[in-house]
């Protein structure tokens, strides 16, 4: 049957005209295609048009967040069947999406920058691809840094704390007339450290007269909080 429609178009917007018969005959095609669930699957078709299928259920019904914001990649359809068919159909060129139910429509979805990236790049929208993949390396590589200062500055306040903590015991032991019982290993790391406040356990390690390792010069130290914690509970 062939279909009598006009189309008229302003900016952005498009309009199809169908006559009532026809717009009927489409109605009732539709749901003939809806009821035999397996319809699309059983015909061969060639990959161009399971492309163009796409194309045109992501121009219809798609959108995509600023990858800027969040990676987010969504479109809406308003039957079960149709989703899960294009789902299914995403998964033959090995994207990977999620569906969920709405109120009034279902959802194919994807977050993952990976797969979103492979979806324009199936649709043919190269440019797309090459925005998308910059804005991705920049965002990827802010947040690599972000986590490697947070964690450089996370390693440096758990060493500031830990030799305060060192310096306050040696310290206390000095007030206590007690650091001179002290043996000879114990008294050359605790001087280091008093000097010495800001250095990491690698770097007191390395001023020692006889270097030690990491591993080394915190068991040391441990063992000088130690020993002041217990003449604190002695005094008490």
């Amino acid at each position: 049957m062939n279909i009598n429609y006009d189309i008229s178009f302003l900016g952005k917007v498009y309009t199809i005209t169908l006559k009532k018969q026809e717009f009927e005959y489409l109605e009732y095609l539709g749901k003939t295609i809806q009821i035999k669930q397996d319809i699309l699957e059983n015909l061969e078709l060639s990959e161009q048009f399971l492309k163009a299928i796409i194309r045109g259920a992501f121009l219809g019904g798609g959108s995509l967040n600023n990858p800027n914001n969040k990676y987010h990649l969504e479109i809406l359809f308003s039957t079960k069947i149709n989703a899960n068919y294009i789902s299914n159909l995403l998964k033959k060129f090995n994207i990977q999406t999620k569906t969920l139910e709405r109120k009034s429509s279902y959802s194919v979805y994807i977050k993952e920058a990976e797969e979103i990236s492979k979806f324009l790049a199936l649709l043919g929208a190269n440019k797309s691809v090459l925005n998308f993949e910059e804005i991705r390396v920049v965002r990827d590589t802010r947040n690599n840094i972000n986590r490697l200062v947070n964690c450089e500055t996370a390693n440096l306040n758990k060493t500031i704390n830990a030799a305060v903590v060192q310096i306050q015991a040696i310290k206390y032991l000095k007030s206590k007339k007690k650091f001179d019982d002290l043996s000879q290993n114990l008294k050359e790391i605790a001087e280091i450290r008093i000097k010495n406040p800001d250095a990491s356990l690698v770097e007191l390690g390395n001023m020692l007269k006889e270097p030690l390792g990491k591993s080394g010069v915190n068991h040391r130290l441990k063992k000088i909080c130690q020993i002041a914690e217990e003449l604190k509970l002695s005094n008490k």
